[in-house]
């Protein structure tokens, strides 16, 4: 059985440079919103939606608008810096852990993160016909689990 992250660890290595350096690297124009905003996806890592990501940014940045923080994950997600991650008619989610793994999504509407050994996703992949070219491969389970 895979192992879950609850997400809801801080990272304590994430500063201003980092972040924009981060962003640079990744084809980002580092900006105050941005950094803010990319931040928070990191520090507190449990799939926020837009309007969570608003609320937690702007007690930083109070003139920061919820069309701003909208945009700049937009950017992130283009620039594949996080994921957006959709469950049926639920708003969009965020995801920053960018290593392959599956989401499980509690009826309470948490979503964590499900470790994928590399192994399961090459049988996955093997599951496909050899002339299939395979971009992405998502796994979702849904249902209840434990209090963290």
């Amino acid at each position: 059985m895979g192992s879950y992250s609850p997400m809801s660890t801080s990272t304590h290595f994430h500063n201003s440079k980092a972040i924009a350096d981060i962003l640079s690297h990744n084809g980002v124009r580092p900006t105050s919103q941005r950094e803010t905003v990319y931040a928070s996806l990191l520090e507190k890592r449990d799939h926020p939606t837009a309007d969570e990501v608003f609320a937690r940014v702007r007690e930083k940045s109070p003139s920061i608008s919820l069309a701003t923080v909208y945009n700049c994950l937009d950017v992130f997600v283009q620039q594949k810096l996080v994921k957006a991650v959709n469950f049926e008619r639920a708003p969009t989610q965020y995801c920053a852990n960018l290593a392959q793994h599956a989401h499980f999504h509690d009826e309470t509407g948490r979503t964590l993160d499900i470790d994928m050994p590399p192994q399961l996703i090459n049988e996955l992949r093997n599951l496909l016909p050899s002339d299939f070219d395979v971009k992405h491969i998502e796994v979702n389970f849904h249902g209840n689990a434990p209090k963290s």
